[in-house]
């Protein structure tokens, strides 16, 4: 590509610029390594997400816990029976509303997070082994930072808000 900043692959080219392309290749590489680490575990990545956000919040609804871990509730569904299969939860009516179902992780499920966890943990210590602890920290807070209002407001094509309140006259 004769327009190209710097050679194609290389750390100063488009490609290693483009940030959908930077998170898509980090996101393809922990993919390929947690699936493993989790299915150890009898679970999924998908299983391992859904599970961290019924321990850590139980949510009020299926509904609810769909959008707390960003996945459709169709696909929830079918999540959630992988976990009962396993063992890993259990559901049960809602005394409040019998149509709903309240999902509770079982004693050998919180034993499988726990090491899923675990194993998840080493893999993120030795992606981000070459980085000193306030790279890794600043990294994380701006991730942490990105995924809320920033990519809500990018998805719904809203401009960005400034602190600054125009100037009225």
């Amino acid at each position: 590509m004769a327009n190209a900043p710097h050679p194609e692959g290389s750390p100063g080219s488009w490609l290693h610029q483009d940030l959908h392309w930077l998170f898509a290749r980090l996101k393809q590489g922990l993919a390929t390594a947690e699936s493993a680490a989790v299915r150890e575990h009898g679970m999924t990545l998908w299983g391992y997400t859904v599970l961290m956000a019924i321990v850590e919040a139980p949510a009020s609804s299926q509904l609810a816990l769909a959008q707390a871990v960003s996945v459709d509730k169709s696909k929830l569904v079918l999540i959630l029976d992988e976990l009962e299969s396993a063992g890993l939860v259990r559901r049960r009516p809602d005394p409040a509303d019998r149509r709903a179902r309240i999902i509770e992780v079982t004693t050998e499920g919180s034993h499988a997070l726990k090491a899923a966890r675990a194993a998840i943990e080493a893999i993120e210590d030795r992606l981000l082994a070459d980085l000193a602890p306030s790279a890794r920290n600043s990294l994380q807070s701006a991730l942490q930072h990105l995924v809320g209002e920033p990519i809500a407001r990018v998805e719904d094509g809203r401009p960005h808000e400034t602190a600054c309140a125009p100037d009225s006259a």
